[in-house]
């Protein structure tokens, strides 16, 4: 199983559009992940249109129409593994603790926010992955965005992607 993992949209106020690589990449997922902060309604329409499954949440930047439409968490089992997505989880430090109190139900939490890249394991062993952001990569050298592919109920690649510079 793939994924397609990502987060911090913000179309249109931080991209026009989304990057062409990360469209491309949504119809090879299984499924795409979003972690919250669409901002535009048009964008989660457009990745259901194009997407085999989309799992979502609402981001802090999310108004009423999107809030109706999506969660604060969403869970999934995927591939086996038993998934969580939350658009927030608090400060660096302390958040492999901090999340595996929270979520001690779940194999993989995906979370956005920070638009800063992030893969840990916690104590107990809860994967936790933020894919940062394909349009916005603030203090970080790249726009981002991840792939996961499971199989035999663990997963066996998570790959950093890092988009080129807008022109």
């Amino acid at each position: 199983m793939r994924l397609l993992l990502t987060s911090d949209t913000h179309v249109p106020k931080r991209a026009r559009r989304l990057p062409d690589p990360l469209l491309a990449e949504i119809t090879r997922a299984d499924a795409v992940v979003h972690a919250g902060d669409w901002v535009d309604e048009a964008t989660l329409d457009l990745f259901e249109a194009r997407a085999e499954r989309v799992i979502g949440v609402f981001g802090n930047n999310d108004g009423p129409a999107l809030r109706a439409r999506l969660p604060e968490v969403a869970r999934a089992d995927l591939g086996g593994l038993r998934f969580g997505v939350v658009h927030e989880t608090g400060a660096a430090q302390g958040r492999e603790r901090r999340c595996a109190e929270r979520f001690p139900d779940l194999d993989v939490l995906v979370f956005g926010h920070s638009h800063i890249p992030w893969d840990s394991t916690a104590e107990g062993g809860l994967r936790l992955l933020n894919p940062g952001s394909p349009t916005d990569r603030r203090r970080q050298p790249h726009c981002t965005y991840m792939t996961v592919e499971i199989a035999g109920g663990a997963l066996t690649h998570v790959t950093l992607h890092r988009l080129p510079p807008r022109t």
